[in-house]
């Protein structure tokens, strides 16, 4: 936790999942302050009252303070003093987004750039943003969202690096499993009611990580990112029916109803495409892909002999680890929430 003694770190759309899992990871830790950032006046209270319950003689490293992404002053007005963020603040359901596009522009893309010029401009040491497999090769409006707050991230950060200030990157990752919206939870409440499960397609795969991986993923580009840099976790995979399979192994079997595919879902998600694996590097665990750093003169790239654009294939949940229905209950184990649910044990 050395990275942080002492410094401040604000997390945007903190009252989520994504929030909640950092907070359990850095309250104990030797940072000074913890900034909840979000619009959600009764999610914020949940939190304060919990972490008093839980870590009251840390509580107090917690502040949280209300505001919008959309507000470009709010943001700013509460990143005076900030040397870290991480922004999870988003649109991230695929069928409320395909109903009302424009609500996952002003959230995800201008948001997003809302957020980044502030942190330019009070002078932020790093920003991790958090984007999502739905955003490569995209084709749903939270996906093409998604996708348009990565080049903005991406835009902002070359003019970051110009001015030797902030230096922001972004990590995309996979389904988190059992976060808000998720189908992990939607399963159990099905059995739980004795009602069958609902499944779209059982051949659709999807990426699997849990909460712990995400925030680790985050740490991990906090620690090694140049300006630019986009952050993979290579991620084990599962059918949708292999998923449906194993939670009704661990909660009774009450049955599976096929309804078919939602608005704008995908038979498999890409995480790195063809394009981004030719200049990615394999770090172990992650995958970093360095920032396309021409710029619009580009007599000056053309080379004589062959032009690669594209590595074979994408890195997608199709291609890479599968695992079976003993892995995946091996997998959702690991999460807080399966482990309260079967056993009602519950992490403080």
């Amino acid at each position: 936790m050395s990275a942080f003694n002492g410094s401040t770190l604000m997390i945007t759309g903190g009252t989520g999942s994504f929030g909640n899992a950092v907070l359990k990871h850095f309250i104990e830790s030797d940072i000074k302050e913890i900034r909840i950032f979000s619009r959600d006046e009764k999610k914020q209270d949940d939190m304060r009252h919990e972490l008093q319950a839980n870590h009251p003689d840390v509580a107090n490293k917690v502040k949280f303070y209300i505001g919008d992404v959309r507000n470009a002053k709010s943001i700013k007005d509460a990143m005076y003093g900030v040397d870290y963020v991480f922004h999870a603040s988003a649109l991230k359901q695929v069928p409320s987004c395909e109903f009302f596009p424009m609500e996952a522009v002003r959230t995800n893309i201008i948001g997003t750039d809302n957020m980044l010029h502030a942190a330019i401009e009070v002078g932020v040491k790093k920003v991790v943003c958090l984007s999502t497999d739905k955003a490569a090769y995209p084709i749903n409006a939270m996906g093409i969202s998604k996708a348009m707050m990565e080049h903005i991230i991406y835009a902002n950060a070359r003019i970051a690096a110009e001015r030797g200030g902030t230096v922001i990157c972004c990590t995309r990752y996979g389904n988190v499993m059992c976060s808000r919206g998720s189908v992990i939870p939607l399963f159990i409440e099905q059995i739980k009611s004795n009602n069958s499960i609902t499944i779209t397609d059982p051949n659709m795969t999807r990426f699997l990580m849990n909460l712990d991986e995400a925030v680790s993923l985050v740490q991990f580009a906090l620690e090694y990112a140049n300006p630019g840099d986009l952050f993979i976790q290579k991620a084990d995979a599962s059918t949708i029916g292999d998923l449906a399979e194993a939670v009704q192994r661990l909660f009774g079997n009450t049955g599976i109803n096929v309804i078919g595919t939602r608005h704008g879902e995908k038979l498999y998600e890409t995480l790195m495409t063809r394009e981004e694996r030719l200049r990615s590097e394999d770090m172990g665990n992650y995958y970093r892909v360095a920032a396309d750093s021409r710029d619009l003169n580009y007599d000056k790239f053309v080379v004589n002999g062959q032009v690669h654009t594209m590595a074979n294939e994408a890195y997608t949940s199709h291609n890479t680890n599968r695992l079976d229905v003993e892995k995946i209950i091996k997998k959702i184990l690991t999460t807080e929430y399966v482990q309260k649910e079967l056993y009602g044990i519950e992490h403080k």
